[in-house]
């Protein structure tokens, strides 16, 4: 009996994570592209995060996806692999805007979407004749993948395993998303039918859109949700707050099985609230509140940092949420990511304080704010997480809330990880 062609892949892991590990998903990303690889392979999943790797065992390929803060440690994996004679194939963000550089870790770089030169790639590696990088565009508004896989995941404690994508890309193209370097600058959405087709393979329970923007285009989303009523599914995604000036589709999102949707605002005031994308005829405020009436918990996200920020934004940031009563606050530090408008812009100021790219996660400050040294800047944004949550800040939120229970279940799990993080440096 000839042995099958092994494929490991790879999840890097960055630190510890302590008992929110329970509520972690699978790497999407990795779970298409075993639906991709052809069923002569046999397709083993090393996710870091949940256990250690395996560096002894015998694979004829090893794939590993890398964000930016997972580069250096992604860089590690590969070569200890490839000190062994096994060929490294790196793919993700990170390895797509710095071909160059992930390419000194591997034998073969996949640039942007794997599915379309997986099986390309697998069969020029058994040819002996594997290119360096593997590319091919996005175009088009229709998106077409195979359904991501399940079988290869062993038990583990993750939140759910039933995640998808029914959409990729956005045409807004602000200058801190990494979205459109990767999936394009046009909304591409699968087939309504493909992705009802998916979700009904799924038990009922919990399931999570991974889509960027899973309600970007308001008519190629609305068949979907009408799809999914009566389906038993409950889940959570992340779309554009814009959404909510169409109330039929907030009615349509309530019933669809939603119980969490993340929006990010950018920012409260200045030029980033005013983005094409966050920017409208009806107030942040009014929209929330017409999504959360349903029951639906509204997760608001802004990001301290932008060049019209100066020390007040903290103070200003934490009593407009307060205002506008979201389920609960989200904060992060502004990230000039690699390949995006923003990191070219700051490096040609000379702003950026280095590419140690385990450091570019959100929590730190990796460049020179213009109003604000990055000092303040960290300690500000530690403060107004705290502040945010508080208790008496929570009970305020919760108290507006129809969905009382999954609201107050949010904000613990946000509260358990704000005040059981490590504070760092700047």
């Amino acid at each position: 009996m000839i042995s099958k062609p092994r494929l490991l892949l790879v999840y890097p892991a960055t630190h510890k994570l302590g008992w929110v590990i329970r509520f972690q998903l699978p790497s999407l990303s990795l779970k298409q592209v075993a639906a991709a690889t052809p069923p002569e392979w046999e397709v083993l999943l090393a996710d870091e995060v949940q256990e250690e790797i395996d560096f002894d065992g015998d694979y004829d390929l090893v794939g590993i996806t890398a964000m930016t803060h997972q580069a250096v440690r992604a860089y590690r994996i590969a070569d200890r692999f490839r000190a062994r004679g096994i060929p490294v194939v790196l793919g993700g963000i990170h390895p797509t805007v710095l071909p160059d550089e992930a390419i000194q870790h591997a034998d073969s770089v996949v640039l942007g979407e794997a599915e379309p030169v997986w099986a390309d790639l697998l069969r020029d590696l058994q040819q002996g004749q594997l290119k360096k990088f593997y590319q091919v565009l996005p175009s088009g508004d229709r998106l077409t993948i195979p359904w991501s896989r399940h079988d290869f995941l062993a038990p583990r404690k993750y939140l759910t395993t039933r995640t998808l994508q029914a959409s990729r890309g956005c045409p807004y193209n602000c200058p801190f998303c990494t979205v459109t370097p990767h999936f394009g600058r046009t909304f591409r959405y699968r087939e309504p039918e493909d992705v009802l087709a998916e979700l009904r393979s799924f038990k009922p329970g919990l399931m999570v859109f991974l889509d960027d923007n899973i309600l970007g285009d308001p008519e190629r989303a609305k068949p979907i949700l009408k799809g999914m009523a009566g389906m038993g599914l409950k889940w959570g995604g992340q779309a554009n707050l814009r959404f909510a000036e169409d109330p039929e589709l907030v009615r349509l999102l309530a019933a669809s099985g939603c119980v969490g949707i993340f929006v990010g605002l950018e920012s409260v005031d200045g030029e980033y609230a005013n983005l094409p994308k966050t920017a409208g005829k009806t107030s942040q405020a009014d929209l929330i509140k017409r999504i959360r009436d349903t029951g639906v918990v509204v997760e608001a996200s802004v990001i301290f940092g932008f060049d019209d920020h100066d020390e007040g934004v903290f103070e200003r940031t934490v009593r407009y949420l307060e205002n506008c009563a979201a389920s609960l606050p989200t904060f992060h530090i502004l990230t000039p990511y690699p390949g995006t408008a923003l990191f070219s812009q700051y490096q040609q100021e000379g702003r950026i304080l280095h590419t140690d790219w385990q450091r570019y996660d959100h929590g730190q400050v990796v460049y020179r704010p213009r109003l604000m040294s990055p000092e303040r800047l960290y300690h500000g944004w530690v403060q107004a997480r705290q502040e945010a949550y508080r208790w008496p800040a929570i009970a305020g939120r919760v108290m507006q809330s129809p969905g009382k229970g999954v609201n107050l279940l949010y904000n613990l799990l946000r509260r358990g990880g704000i005040y059981g993080r490590e504070e760092k440096t700047a």
